[in-house]
């Protein structure tokens, strides 16, 4: 060879046409070497999906491991890698076919020495990986209950049960409340839902406990007694109700009556009920902001009325509007030395009524105009 040809072809003729050493071994062996180096380039994406199913990954570095001593017994050569674990049926069928010339594209050609300990670090891998494969668990959804906003249920987690509010139903009954309908209402009813956040432990107490504006929530033993008491077993198509306060008694009502009519006269409370009733979707229930001492003539005649806040007697227009055989709840008296009492008054006739006196009890007092 002249020397500028020698410049041109710095290798000599010989190497340019030698061809490629074949890898040595049986056919079946070599091909099985040329799918398992392929599986092993598209094994890196899916360590994930492998080890999550336990019991695939640990045959996987099994038959990785036999791949891996029966690789060492035979010589290496050409484009394949030396230690390669053998693939299981289901990633060589996902893995496409390639013959030994094609594999060096996708990968370097590595030594014997490297190979094993790759395959070593995979196959190891697979029997570690399961347990960060575990999915975690989903993140706690914010408060998906849509109660009033003016109670955080996070404090009251366990007051939204009916094991809790059957307690009380249960007090209520010992106590002499015999009406079914009613005892169902209160069972129904979350009282938590109508106080303020800070009493919400408080709520299933037999308590009256403060609303603001100077008002109370009553008593659930005083609720399902003046409930009781108007209903007496009769099927209840119209009610009124007078102080709807936080909109508790009107819920409980509703379970009981077709249709309940409350009157509220402090605007703020009007609106804390709507906000606190909202929630419920409750249908049959129909507020109003007005003085509760002139009634509602406009939905008049009532099947019963209650009325609660006392006042020295009982308002002309609420006897007025009391349906002839209906029945209506009042404190009657002033809270002085709590001289008030539980009264009955039933509507005999156009103009005959019938005054009962029954049980001493405690109320804010009734009072005209709006606020």
């Amino acid at each position: 060879m002249t020397s500028e040809r020698a410049k041109r072809f710095p290798l000599g003729l010989e190497d340019l046409v030698r061809e490629p050493r074949r890898p040595e071994g049986r056919p079946g062996e070599i091909r099985a070497a040329a799918l398992a180096a392929s599986a092993a380039l598209n094994a890196r994406p899916q360590q994930a999906k492998n080890a999550a199913a336990g019991s695939t990954g640990k045959s996987q570095s099994k038959q990785a491991a036999g791949a891996q001593t029966q690789a060492r017994g035979k010589p290496q050569g050409g484009p394949v890698a030396g230690a390669v674990p053998k693939p299981s049926a289901a990633s060589s069928a996902k893995a496409p076919m390639s013959t030994p010339s094609k594999a060096p594209a996708k990968a370097p050609i590595s030594t014997p020495a490297n190979a094993s300990a790759k395959a070593a670090s995979q196959s190891q891998g697979a029997r570690t990986t399961p347990q960060s494969a575990v999915p975690a668990k989903p993140a706690p959804r914010g408060n998906e209950r849509t109660g009033a906003p003016n109670v955080a249920l996070n404090g009251a987690l366990a007051l939204t049960s009916e094991r809790v509010r059957e307690r009380m139903v249960e007090r209520l009954r010992a106590n002499g409340v015999t009406d079914q309908r009613v005892l169902n209402a209160m069972a129904v009813v979350p009282r938590h839902m109508f106080v303020d956040p800070g009493l919400a432990a408080q709520a299933y107490e037999d308590a009256a406990l403060p609303i603001g504006h100077h008002q109370t929530i009553s008593k659930p033993s005083v609720v399902a007694r003046m409930i009781e008491l108007a209903a007496a077993g009769r099927a209840l198509n119209n009610v009124l109700e007078i102080g709807t306060g936080c909109g508790y008694q009107a819920a409980v009502l509703s379970q009981v009556a077709r249709e309940v009519y409350s009157i509220e006269r402090i605007k703020p409370l009007s609106e804390r009920a709507k906000t606190n009733l909202r929630p419920l979707r409750i249908p049959n229930i129909r507020l109003h902001y007005g003085d509760g001492r002139l009634g509602l003539p406009s939905a008049a005649p009532f099947d019963a009325i209650v009325i609660a806040a006392a006042g020295l007697d009982v308002p002309h227009a609420l006897l007025e509007q009391l349906a002839i055989g209906g029945r209506l709840v009042a404190p009657v008296g002033s809270q002085e030395g709590q001289s008030q009492v539980l009264t009955l008054v039933e509507r005999l006739g156009p103009a005959q009524w019938r005054e009962s006196r029954l049980d001493r009890v405690f109320f804010v007092p009734l009072k005209s105009g709006v606020i």
